[in-house]
């Protein structure tokens, strides 16, 4: 049965102001439009819900019945509507999304203000953290979408839009001995102290997985948490190190360089996760087709380097 709610938000305004005459003036509605609601409501129910004389408005049975529960029923429906206008509100003060702290060195500030064109007062919070966390973020609705490590192993909620494959590379001393070969390959770090990046950041998990059993003759020396500070390290001689070649691009130093590792080859595609089935705000769509965009004129500019764009 269909609820004829502006006929209930008369019968309302009637039994609370017991007149007609004020009961209009509070909806800004004539007498005569007040009186044709209560009828049609009263003629959907095909009972009598108001007893009206020259002197005063009351309620009869059936509208005494029917008042506290056409009160719950307009007070939940105007809650809810209260909660949908400060959620929408809240959108359009404030976005969030979630990014790779190398990513959101490497391409956010570009983004971000392209964005701030469009959206000037709009307040942008970027969650830079680490791959773990960055689904979490997704998930539990607090960053609309994030960029990140698409893992093999990602959530059946999470939908998943690959955006491009980037190498691993050796970063060394310049006057390190690997650093004379145009390749190194992995069984030449024998030997040699490697600084590892820990596993929170998603990228040792790729390099143990393509690496197998070999990953035991690896000499991984020391362990740090980011990858600024392995290639800090580097260059003051205490190691090499193994990092995704647009960690170097960011945190480049001097008296380091880098070598292609082959043997295996190991690469990370990075992409775009968002929650399945969620519909972004006007602004956060936009952000999100920013992100598309930069991330395809960056990878044709470092395409030439061994990046490779995904579509």
């Amino acid at each position: 049965m269909r609820i004829d709610f502006l006929g209930l938000e008369a019968f309302l305004s009637i039994a609370t102001w017991g007149s007609f005459h004020r009961a209009a003036g509070s909806l800004n509605l004539s007498q005569t439009a007040l009186s044709h609601r209560l009828k049609k409501l009263e003629d959907d129910l095909g009972v009598k819900l108001v007893a009206r004389s020259t002197r005063q408005v009351s309620l009869t049975p059936a509208g005494q019945q029917l008042l506290p529960v056409a009160q719950k029923l307009i007070e939940e429906l105007r809650d809810s509507f209260d909660a949908l206008r400060r959620q929408g509100n809240n959108l359009q003060e404030h976005v969030a999304i979630g990014c790779l702290p190398t990513l959101a060195m490497h391409y956010f500030p570009g983004i971000l203000a392209e964005f701030g064109n469009q959206y000037p007062d709009l307040k942008v919070r970027v969650f830079d953290n680490s791959v773990g966390e960055l689904s979490d973020r997704v998930l539990k609705g607090e960053a609309a979408f994030a960029i990140t490590i698409l893992l093999t192993a990602n959530h059946r909620d999470l939908e998943i839009r690959p955006l491009l494959k980037e190498p691993f590379v050796l970063v060394c001393p310049i006057d390190h001995p690997l650093a004379k070969q145009p390749v190194v390959e992995w069984p030449e770090l024998a030997g040699h102290p490697l600084i590892r990046i820990s596993t929170q950041t998603g990228n040792r998990l790729l390099i143990d997985d393509a690496l197998g059993s070999r990953r035991e003759t690896v000499n991984w020396r020391y362990e740090v948490q980011h990858v600024a500070t392995a290639i800090t390290m580097v260059a003051a001689g205490i190691g090499v190190t193994i990092v995704p070649k647009l960690g170097l691009s960011v945190h480049r130093l001097p008296g380091v360089v880098e070598r292609p590792l082959r043997n295996p080859n190991i690469t990370r595609t990075l992409g775009i996760i968002i929650k399945r089935n969620e519909t972004l705000s006007p602004p956060e769509d936009l952000l999100l087709r920013l992100t598309q965009s930069h991330f395809q004129r960056f990878s044709k500019a470092d395409s030439r380097e061994g990046t490779q764009l995904l579509h």
